[in-house]
Formats: C-alpha cells, structure tokens, sequence
C-alpha cells in the first residue's frame, strides 16, 4: 500500500492538538498498558493497520504478550482482564461504534465503578484520541511497515 500524503507535515497545525492529547494521556494516571489495549481494541475496530502494529508493539514493551493481546477481540470471554479493563474495553467499543445510539446509563455506571471523574475524562480523551488517529491513518493510507518508525518518534520509550 502506497501512502497518499503525510498529514503531519502537510498540516502540522492540524495534528499539534492530537499530540497535546497523547501528551496529557501521558501525564495522566490511567495504566499505560489499558492505554495500550484502548489504542489496540479501537484500531482493531476501525481496520488501522498502523496503529494496531505500533500500539502492539507498546503494549508488548510493557509487558504484555500472548493471552492478554490475543484476546483483546473477544476479551468478554477471557478471565484475563480485570474488571477496570473490562470497563475500558466495552466504553472502547461504545465510543468507537457509536453511530446512530448513545452511551446506555448503566454501561456508564459500570465504567464509572472504575474510573473516577478526572480518569473518565481522561479514557475518553484517549478512545477520541485513537478514532482520530485511525482515521488520518486509514485516509492517508499509511502503511503499518512504518509503525517501527512512528513510535520510535513519538514513543520512543516503546520503540525497539
């Protein structure tokens, strides 16, 4: 696949609040690694393949491997999770397909049990975060051989 253009530096402007997200995420006190699975179930989702490539290659940096990756499409099923990663794997998914339905009362009361305000703000900033980023990925056509590269500049401690 052949890249059509790159947005960050066609329009850098555009991209500089993406990265201000990503820097706040990164401040934030939500676990790197649920931060990972957010980025990895969302872009499994939208059919990111760079994004799914280089958020994988944090989460295994973090530690992460086999089941608990693997498992992440049908983490409903698995016993591996724990509850706050339950609830930030189906308010993932929520927000992801979100098209034509609103988020149900007692999804948000069940995610609320595990986050508290400033954390809610800060795991929906992060699922808005990586639509946004599959998206430009996914227009531009941006091919997952250059995930080494996009985290070694702008996650360069999960970079190999």
């Amino acid at each position: 696949m052949m890249p059509r253009l790159n947005y960050a530096t066609a329009a850098p402007d555009a991209v500089r609040p993406m990265f201000a997200a990503n820097a706040y995420l990164a401040k934030s006190t939500l676990e790197p690694t649920l931060q990972a699975f957010v980025s990895i179930r969302a872009s499994q989702i939208n059919g990111c393949a760079l994004c799914l490539a280089m958020h994988w290659r944090e989460a295994v940096e973090l530690g992460e491997n086999g089941d608990r990756l693997h498992g992440l499409p049908v983490w409903r099923e698995a016993s591996w999770y724990s509850p706050r990663e339950r609830a930030a794997l189906e308010w993932t998914e929520t927000l992801t397909t979100i098209a034509g339905k609103h988020v149900e009362d007692d999804l948000y009361a069940r995610v609320r049990e595990q986050f508290s305000d400033e954390e809610m703000v800060a795991l929906t900033v992060a699922v808005n975060a990586i639509n946004n980023w599959n998206r430009l990925n996914i227009a531009f056509r941006v091919p997952p051989e250059l995930a080494e590269q996009v985290l070694a500049q702008y996650h360069p401690a999960a970079a190999r």
